[in-house]
């Protein structure tokens, strides 16, 4: 009995067939809003989260303790989470229009534990809003133009969240108290040992961010490095670093595409590049490969991955990454078997990316006021609302992180065992 008819009765037990009216179940008493909010819940798998909206009204999955609460601001916001559910909700978080009430990872990883596994048939709607949204070509000219986006926004920015090594891919925890400087260097031994890099040989490095792994390289295995980037900033970042560290003679930074390496090396190494290469690509990059490697050489590819083809979330593949693509393993063969090229190992570091994430969204917290004077509120949210995101889906799955090891199919200077992984 709620409280208009309890008044009611009080006052009058004449006036039962008012109260009755007036106490009608508050489902029929749904607002069109409220009813799509219902609707878009169980489309989500109906998870525990109260939807607020602009006119006080709680819509909420019936029979489920609500854990979230998202806020909306007002009723056009609102339908864009139903036209495009991905970009509608990451551009309304940027923009303020849509808060989300307690911690945004918990949140998030609360939509993807209810959400459906896969979906089988999705609807027309879905499947034109897909073919809209394909990500932006990685031609000569695109590849330039999408890293320009992501990566030239400026040195000081990523320094403040990415640490000492300015490392911007998954590091590697060989314990749980590692701190993130800690990872990011073992990440790099450990790379090194997968390809088993001794003194006097040489490596060519397809995509090296800030430079960090191939200085690593030079400096602990003595090898000589020759390392492809088309990010500006980037490669005078790393040519600084190599001048700054005594290392110039032995690592090449070399502001060009992947697809312009020549020459011969012992090893092949590429850490977090095969995102931006683009699914059309593959078979070139794998030309490439098979160009550069002798009989004995080998190869490592880092990447992000998933589990069955599936693009890339459309808002971060729309603001944050243009033009990248997360591949499963199945794709990535299409670098391998064109060219006759052996995978040896695949290891799968997902919840070491998990925690990278987490160690980077505590210092770009930790920084947000730094990000806001640099940029503005709405950059502040986007990042935040990119790395919140990113930790939910390498922790519930959504992503992978692949590192393949490969070689000539015909070199036989191949470990026996991985005991060498893990020595030192």
């Amino acid at each position: 009995m709620n409280a208009v008819e309890q008044s009611v009765r009080g006052s009058d037990s004449t006036c039962d067939a008012d109260a009755t009216q007036l106490a009608e179940p508050p489902r029929a008493r749904r607002s069109i809003e409220a009813r799509l909010i219902e609707r878009l819940l169980s489309h989500l798998g109906n998870p525990p989260i109260e939807f607020l909206l602009w006119n006080g009204e709680r819509v909420s999955s019936s029979g489920a303790e609500m854990v979230h609460q998202l806020r909306i601001a007002d009723r056009a916001t609102l339908f864009t989470l139903f036209t495009d559910s991905q970009l509608g909700f990451g551009d309304a978080y940027s923009d303020g229009r849509i808060s989300v009430e307690g911690d945004l990872v918990d949140f998030l990883e609360t939509v993807y534990k209810s959400a459906p596994r896969k979906v089988a048939s999705p609807s027309l709607l879905r499947r034109l809003v897909k073919r809209h949204r394909a990500p932006r070509a990685n031609t000569l000219a695109g590849s330039r133009d999408n890293i320009h986006r992501h990566y030239d926004i400026g040195n000081d920015f990523y320094s403040l969240w990415l640490g000492r090594t300015m490392s911007y891919t998954c590091a590697y925890y060989p314990t749980v108290a590692a701190t993130l400087d800690e990872a990011q260097v073992a990440k790099m031994h450990h790379v090194c040992r997968k390809v088993q890099l001794q003194p006097g040989q040489s490596v060519v490095e397809a995509g090296c961010g800030w430079g960090s792994l191939g200085l690593h390289m030079a400096r602990h295995y003595g090898v000589k490095v020759r390392a492809f980037n088309i990010s500006h900033e980037q490669i005078m970042y790393a040519r600084a670093r190599a001048q700054a560290e005594g290392l110039s003679s032995q690592v090449e930074y070399v502001e060009d595409d992947y697809r312009n390496i020549s020459g011969r090396y012992d090893a092949f190494v590429s850490v977090g590049m095969l995102e931006h290469v683009g699914l059309e690509n593959y078979g070139e990059l794998g030309r490439i490969v098979n160009r550069c490697l002798p009989r004995h050489g080998r190869g490592l590819i880092h990447s992000i991955g998933r589990n069955y083809p599936a693009p890339l979330h459309a808002w971060i593949e729309r603001r944050i990454f243009p033009g990248a693509y997360a591949p499963s393993i199945a794709e990535m063969m299409q670098i391998f078997e064109p060219w006759d090229l052996s995978v040896l190992d695949v290891e799968n570091l997902r919840l070491h990316y998990a925690r990278t994430l987490r160690h980077w969204l505590e210092r770009y917290e930790a920084a947000s006021e730094r990000v806001k004077s640099m940029f503005d509120e709405k950059f502040v949210r986007m990042w935040r609302l990119y790395l919140a995101g990113s930790v939910a889906a390498f922790t519930m799955g959504t992503l992978q992180l692949f590192q393949v090891v490969f070689a000539p199919r015909d070199n036989n200077e191949i470990p026996l065992t991985r005991a060498h992984l893990y020595q030192g």
